[in-house]
């Protein structure tokens, strides 16, 4: 089972992660408020787009590695992909 230390670390690199993605955002909101190019939203958004797949598929690993792990251990494995699996479609 993963240590709280661990799940604390995961927890705070995800926090960090949203807080820049925060600031990006605010960033463009900036850029359409000056009317910058739609190119330079456009390549910002995407930016964007990408950091927030990087957080869900860290929080997506993160469950894989803590919630369900309890499951597997007891043999719940049918359980456990059938709680996970949905939440990766919605993902993806």
């Amino acid at each position: 089972m993963a240590s709280n230390s661990a799940r604390e670390v995961c927890q705070e690199e995800i926090l960090a992660r949203l807080k820049r993605i925060e600031g990006q955002v605010r960033g463009v909101a900036r850029m359409v408020e000056e009317k910058r190019s739609c190119g330079d939203i456009v390549m910002q958004l995407a930016a964007i787009k990408a950091a927030i797949s990087q957080v869900g598929a860290s929080v997506l690993s993160a469950h894989l590695a803590t919630c369900l792990e309890v499951e597997v251990e007891e043999d719940k494995v049918k359980k456990a992909l059938a709680e996970f699996t949905p939440l990766l479609k919605k993902w993806s």
